[in-house]
């Protein structure tokens, strides 16, 4: 390639795995001096793009592939300059890494029961050395240096270099990847959703570090560093291409977007002309989504009373007699029905408090917020009441009005639960195959995966339900085989098919796009409206907040008390 600008240049190629074409057509470049956003919608076509761009060997063989002449006689091509030297940090990258450490979980052979896994420091000094480490072994001096590295630094990431990796939260896992990433000394990064799970504080460290970055590799003096004795790969300044599901909170310093939809590119041009080309689109799909809103809210009302009485919970089913629905409603109203409550709860391992002293009490029809900084024990909160966590045993903790421990099986907690979390994703990506109808199912089971004989009247929901959620004519295709934010979208549906109790939300919308997103948010509103269902919302995100979660728990590691209570907001 003479031109010394060009970094990547693909010219009518085609991007393909072992079964069949993903993309048919492709034509794209970038250049030294571009910054480029990648977007589309869930299962457009930009996951296949960036997976080929990483590289097959990490992504089940995605490859790109050079066609023939077109129509206007134009050879295909392909150079890339990064071939062999790229890493891709995404929601799925995350969820694998927590895949292999449960597969390698090793408590039930060790004395103590207690197999902590590979800790953050062994390995970023696996980034640093270019090699896997064994979780037991001896870590190598270089680990000494990791305190004071700037990427470490950067990241936020010192504080839980000695943790196992499968005790970190959602957004510490994702910081500890960025900063392997960075430590690797690869020359390209794909930073894919890189916001989603941080916390307000560390979205700004990060948004300032992507600008710096950038900054850089836009300029006209920016060379990238040679991997050298004086110069180790931990220090190479990589260039970076961002992928975002949602064009919100995009770093000033993009120049460059491309699109994708229906597996094909849909817009690639500057930041400026996109801006314009999303503008015009929202004008003219204004009016056509509302009216799809309506009739969205209508089929979820109609799915949640099919679902109380496939429960055959009579209880919870709505009297028909209007007289008798107001005397319902005005009890409701006057008579708080705990659900939930837990009484000066206190967890922590390793000598780690993650909670302590918590009194909570939720009520029947009071959707709370759960919020406060990545690490400060949400997810450890929400484990206490969905039997996740063993330590509810040795904690006052009422679910339903029985005391956890008290003789109650953990499937009869769970049949009143829906759950979303980073937890129930990944033991789902674990199994993989399984196919959608199957999924939708195991809703109504409270099983990881299916292992019931299917009834007439479960498929004829879970179809519904598929329809609902774009999975139309889809019902026999397998879980692995969606795009990461495809699988969320499913789990959420899954969550919500028997109408539960409580339904457990854990940053539902990790990988979602903006339409996909709407359409989540709006099931759930409706969800909270039909009364029959109470929320417990996780989300780092002030935009994904309902209208209807009056009340917030605020978490506050290290403070004392450790919590706060926010209601009627």
């Amino acid at each position: 390639m003479s031109d010394e600008k060009v970094l990547i240049k693909i010219e009518n190629c085609r991007i393909q795995n072992q079964q069949k074409v993903l993309l048919s057509q492709l034509s794209w470049q970038m250049n030294k001096n571009q910054a480029w956003l990648v977007i589309g919608p869930n299962g457009g076509g930009k996951a296949d793009f960036l997976k080929m761009l990483a590289g097959s060997t990490l992504t089940g063989q995605v490859q790109i592939a050079v066609n023939s002449a077109d129509s206007s006689g134009t050879e295909g091509s392909y150079f890339n300059s990064f071939e062999n030297s790229t890493e891709i940090v995404s929601l799925e990258q995350a969820a694998s890494l927590i895949e292999n450490e449960r597969k390698n979980d090793e408590s039930e052979y060790i004395e103590g029961g207690v197999d902590h896994g590979k800790t953050g420091r062994l390995f970023l000094c696996e980034a640093m050395l270019g090699k896997t480490l064994k979780k037991n072994e001896t870590l190598p001096e270089i680990a000494s240096t990791l305190d004071n590295n700037e990427f470490v630094q950067l990241c936020g990431v010192k504080k839980i270099l000695d943790r196992g990796l499968k005790y970190m939260s959602t957004g510490e896992i994702r910081r500890t990847l960025l900063c392997h990433s960075l430590l690797s000394g690869k020359k390209l990064l794909i930073l894919s959703d890189p916001f989603a799970g941080l916390d307000v504080e560390s979205r700004k460290i990060l948004l300032d570090f992507f600008n710096t970055i950038v900054e850089k590799q836009t300029g006209a003096d920016f060379q990238k560093e040679e991997v050298t004795d004086s110069a180790p790969s931990s220090m190479i300044t990589p260039y970076i291409i961002l992928a975002m599901e949602r064009y919100s909170e995009i770093p000033q310093s993009i120049t460059h977007v491309l699109e994708f939809k229906e597996k094909a590119v849909s817009f690639c041009g500057s930041k400026e002309e996109y801006e314009k080309y999303l503008k015009n689109q929202d004008s003219a799909n204004a009016e056509h989504y509302l009216a799809q809103k309506q009739a969205f809210c209508n089929e979820v009302s109609q799915l949640n009373e099919q679902a109380l009485e496939l429960s055959g919970d009579e209880s919870r089913i709505k009297p028909v007699n209007s007289a008798e629905k107001d005397v319902s409603s005005e009890t409701e109203k006057t008579e708080k029905v705990p659900l939930v409550q837990m009484k000066n709860v206190t967890v922590g391992w390793d000598g780690h408090t993650v909670l302590k002293n918590l009194s909570w009490t939720l009520n029947k029809g009071e959707h709370w917020l759960i919020r406060g900084p990545n690490g400060s024990g949400k997810t450890t909160f929400l484990e206490l009441i969905t039997g996740d966590n063993m330590q509810v045993y040795c904690n006052d903790v009422s679910l339903f009005g029985r005391r956890r421990g008290s003789g109650e099986t953990i499937w009869e907690i769970k049949e009143k639960l829906g759950i979303v979390s980073y937890r129930m994703h990944v033991e789902y990506r674990m199994l993989g195959s399984i196919d959608l109808e199957s999924v939708i199912i195991s809703g109504f089971h409270d099983s990881i995966g299916l292992y019931e004989q299917k009834s007439d009247v479960e498929i004829v929901a879970a179809r519904k339900w598929l329809k609902l959620g774009n999975f139309e004519g889809r019902e026999k295709d397998s879980f692995s085989s969606l795009s990461y934010g495809e699988q969320r979208a499913l789990l959420i549906l899954r969550a919500a098919v028997k109408c539960p109790s409580i339904l457990i939300l854990d940053e539902p919308c990790h990988g979602l796009d903006e339409s996909y997103r709407e359409k989540i948010l709006t099931l759930l509103e409706t969800i909270a409206d039909s009364g029959t269902t109470t929320l417990l919302h996780v989300t780092h995100d002030p935009t994904e907040v309902l209208p209807c979660e009056k009340h917030i728990l605020e978490l506050h590691p290290g403070e004392e008390p450790m919590y706060r209570i926010i209601e009627e907001i």
